[in-house]
């Protein structure tokens, strides 16, 4: 009931998570990004404790492919969960348990990893890191989002999906990019729109954490 992507850029030192699903709030409890770490997805019947997990196996300097042997092997209830990961250095892990709700896929690309369960086809992982391939140029956020798009094209779901986030690290400690929407019926273009809304702003916001004299105002009534 879930597709995502995770992946990172290899310029920036960015890594993020975008990702869809059928029930409310994935955002809260599905993607799982830190600087200097990388980035991961658990989903399916989710264990949101595995995120944070795996970066702090990461941050060390781990592999993703070590840090998600290490947090899966003989954990309880395993064969319900889907995790991917991708660490800054591009090496990419998943795992996905046999006991996964209709069809799933998983699809390895350079430094990204899509998978998906309850999906309409197998084919759809295979077009996210083809469309996160083809945009190398882009905005690691934006790359994420024309992935989930072309997974929303490429048929996405078996069924409706009603939430969608989308999650961005590279220097901080606090995302550069955290967008979600809750309750939708039409999630994904909603999470465009955000996108659309806070990009122009996205530097802002970091220069306001950063030197709050050197940032721009707000623009509301009452902000000189």
């Amino acid at each position: 009931m879930t597709f995502s992507i995770a992946g990172v850029c290899q310029h920036t030192a960015m890594a993020g998570v975008a990702i869809t699903t059928s029930s409310i709030s994935v955002g809260s409890r599905c993607p799982w990004v830190r600087a200097g770490a990388g980035a991961v997805a658990t989903q399916n019947i989710t264990d949101p404790a595995i995120g944070n997990q795996v970066l702090d196996l990461m941050e060390t300097g781990m592999d993703a492919g070590s840090a998600v042997a290490k947090v899966m092997d003989q954990r309880p209830h395993a064969q319900y969960r889907q995790v991917t990961a991708v660490d800054l250095r591009g090496n990419i892990a998943h795992q996905t348990g046999d006991q996964i709700l209709g069809a799933n896929a998983v699809s390895q690309g350079a430094y990204c990893v899509a998978a998906g369960n309850l999906l309409s086809s197998t084919e759809v992982p295979g077009a996210m890191t083809r469309v996160f391939g083809d945009h190398a140029d882009l905005h690691l956020a934006e790359r994420l989002l024309c992935a989930l798009e072309a997974g929303v094209s490429a048929g996405g779901e078996e069924g409706p999906t009603h939430s969608a986030a989308l999650l961005v690290a590279q220097t901080h400690s606090w995302p550069l990019v955290d967008l979600r929407v809750d309750w939708s019926d039409d999630p994904v273009n909603e999470l465009r729109a955000l996108w659309s809304r806070y990009q122009p702003q996205m530097q802002d916001y970091l220069d306001r954490a950063l030197n709050p004299s050197a940032a721009p105002t707000y623009g509301v009534p009452g902000d000189l």
